[in-house]
């Protein structure tokens, strides 16, 4: 699902940087953008929150309204979403006049999804992508976040050839020096697929390939089910994994939108899950639990959300989330 781009001389960069100031390349890059606000941005104009103000003698409305709609959540950011810079700006804009921190998504990348196809899309070159995430980044500037970068990008690598994927990386490493040189005070987690798809030596490089010592972190679970327990134990190993084969480690966040009752091998609105832990700053092996994908919009046309679109907001898709249906 989504991924960003380019680094020549700004690819050495971070490297270079701790070995002057005496740092593991694998410490964070930015100030840390959680001292800066107090607590996370709930978007008051999201899809639920749209959903539950058009429906406010709907039964469902109470409970999606605040087992859902409350709740700070990502927002995704695609060639949906007009210029991205004023985009992102006005996002985090709104986030800071609330003193909150707010959680963005950069999904964007040329050949998005393009193993599942539900969420295909993207950027049309490398290069309108790199432009692209250079705004991205420049809308945020100075203010606090967090951003998962480019959901199942290195995941979906299995379906590209040695050529896209050199290109990928390349995307993807331009992406995190782009923040690093634009947004200092922005967390960046390069997604790292889920517990169930790829061994955490495979991940680990595939992370490395893709940049992530200049990042923050990585990302786990997008849009997934896996328990939180299995997910920290898949993040300690790609960790150590890095630390191994690369001497760095890296902190993670995993997200925990639809994992209150784990997962059924499925990924596609499969029936009987349930919301996980609201979004918090977290301790003991994850550093946050965030909720990455919203509860309520779809996967696409399969399972509980049979008829709609990839990102649409389906009521009962969400109302049977709460309950475990």
């Amino acid at each position: 699902m989504r991924r960003p781009r380019r680094r020549t001389a700004l690819l050495i960069a971070p490297t270079l940087t701790a070995l002057l100031v005496g740092l593991d390349p694998g410490t964070a890059h930015a100030a840390d953008p959680t001292t800066m606000t107090s607590g996370f941005y709930a978007d008051p104009d999201s899809s639920a929150q749209q959903w539950v103000n058009s429906h406010p003698g709907d039964g469902r409305t109470a409970a999606i309204r605040s087992s859902i709609a409350n709740v700070p959540a990502a927002h995704w950011f695609g060639n949906w979403s007009g210029p991205i810079g004023t985009a992102t700006g006005a996002y985090v804009g709104a986030a800071a006049s609330a003193g909150k921190l707010p959680i963005l998504v950069a999904y964007n990348i040329p050949n998005r999804d393009i193993c599942a196809g539900q969420s295909g899309g993207g950027a049309g070159s490398a290069a309108d992508y790199d432009t692209w995430i250079a705004a991205f980044a420049g809308g945020i500037g100075n203010r606090p976040a967090l951003v998962v970068l480019e959901p199942d990008a290195l995941g979906h690598e299995s379906c590209m050839t040695p050529a896209q994927i050199s290109e990928r990386n390349a995307m993807l490493r331009n992406a995190v020096a782009q923040f690093s040189a634009k947004a200092p005070n922005t967390w960046v987690y390069l997604d790292a697929g889920n517990p169930g798809w790829l061994s955490a030596p495979t991940m680990a490089r595939l992370l490395a390939d893709a940049g992530v010592a200049g990042a923050h972190g990585f990302a786990l679970n997008v849009s997934n089910f896996y328990p939180t327990g299995q997910n920290t134990a898949y993040g300690n190993d790609v960790s150590a994994a890095l630390k191994s084969s690369y001497g760095y480690t890296k902190p993670y966040v995993v997200d925990t939108s639809r994992n209150g009752n784990g997962s059924d091998g499925t990924w596609c609105n499969p029936p009987g899950r349930r919301i996980g832990t609201p979004t918090t700053r977290a301790g003991g092996g994850p550093e946050m639990l965030l909720w990455v994908k919203s509860p309520g919009e779809s996967d696409g046309n399969c399972g509980t959300g049979s008829g709609s679109t990839a990102g649409q907001f389906v009521p009962d898709v969400a109302y049977k989330l709460i309950y475990g249906y």
